[in-house]
């Protein structure tokens, strides 16, 4: 039986991140693929050629974008595969693909796990008031009257806030049933019924922001989401409250928060910012309330192999006939980008 052609289009250090010697081995024995060989860009006439020649894609991020040129007309693709949230990023025109017949699946569940992980870490930190603590410890030297701390300090029926129902928020809300939170949703696409089901109650957002301890963000950046927490929403939020965001930047308004935390009022713990990385002068470098991270929420070392493994599994099903285990609709990823 005549493997399928297979080639890598992504970063050309990723497939060692990526993929273990295992799950490289998987790849050679479901497909005809050369591991060495990662297109980083498609202008070149060795870059074209590769790409004419694969049934599969299997890309990744800094994936150079596939146009309706460098496709061979009829074009061999029939399956592009992921490693990172969403496929249509590396097409130009995904609906047109999937009106040819190819179809798609990404490893966004998997790269969901490491971000919810990070996520109910500093929730339960934030409740705990550690930046504060911690400043106060080192400041007095001495061993703090813990009998006499706020009734809201710690994690015992504490509210927390989600904003958005994406992949990662859904794994947020999971990690979060064990334990004795309150927890509030907000989401415009989702139901009560829905919300129940997902082990939460679904609330207006200034509800949300009013009434929550933290308020963790997982919405997608869109228009209607940009900047969607801003002054007003901040100002919502009570006295000594964490805001996380390990969405995107822009889902925040960045003067706004910054003029918030100046205040000490609320603390930060931001793994995204707009811009990324902030500017050299930017407070939220200096700021005391403020955890400021790398965008390393995501998957990182040997996390990734996590991600290799999802998009090998995925080959595999293909290359045998099954429907993708975590199918992207082309059409509908085209939709949802962000102009």
């Amino acid at each position: 039986m005549t493997r399928p052609r297979a080639v890598f289009a992504m970063n050309p250090r990723l497939p060692r991140a990526l993929f273990h010697a295992e799950t490289l081995a998987r790849l050679r024995r479901a497909t005809d693929i050369d591991t060495e060989l990662v297109l980083d860009e498609l202008d070149s006439a060795p870059a074209r050629k590769a790409l004419a020649d694969a049934e599969i894609l299997i890309a990744g991020w800094d994936a150079p974008v596939v146009r309706t040129a460098h496709l061979a007309a009829p074009s061999r693709l029939r399956a592009v595969i992921y490693a990172g949230g969403v496929a249509a990023t590396c097409l130009e025109d995904p609906a047109a693909l999937a009106t040819s017949g190819v179809v798609a699946a990404n490893a966004r569940a998997a790269n969901s796990t490491p971000v919810a992980e990070y996520t109910l870490a500093m929730i339960l930190l934030a409740n705990k008031r550690i930046l504060f603590a911690q400043h106060a410890y080192r400041t007095s030297r001495k061993r703090p009257d813990h009998f006499a701390a706020p009734t809201d300090l710690g994690n015992y029926r504490q509210t927390v806030g989600v904003v958005g129902a994406s992949t990662v928020g859904r794994a947020v809300l999971s990690l979060l049933r064990p334990f004795d939170l309150d927890v509030l949703l907000y989401d415009p696409t989702l139901s009560h019924e829905q919300a129940g089901r997902l082990g939460t109650r679904l609330v207006p957002l200034d509800t949300l922001m009013a009434r929550s301890r933290v308020v963790s963000l997982h919405q997608p950046l869109t228009p209607q989401t940009r900047r969607q927490i801003g002054a007003r929403q901040l100002a919502l939020m009570p006295n000594g409250a964490t805001l996380i965001n390990t969405a995107r930047g822009a889902v925040v308004d960045q003067d706004a928060l910054i003029r918030e935390l100046r205040t000490g009022r609320i603390d930060a713990v931001l793994d995204v910012t707009d811009p990324e990385p902030p500017a050299a002068d930017s407070e939220l470098w200096t700021l005391d309330n403020v955890v400021l991270t790398p965008h390393l929420a995501g998957s990182m070392g040997g996390e990734l192999h996590r991600i290799g493994e999802t998009v090998t599994d995925e080959v595999e099903r293909f290359t045998a006939g099954k429907p993708f285990a975590h199918p992207e609709d082309l059409a509908a990823s085209a939709r949802k980008r962000v102009r």
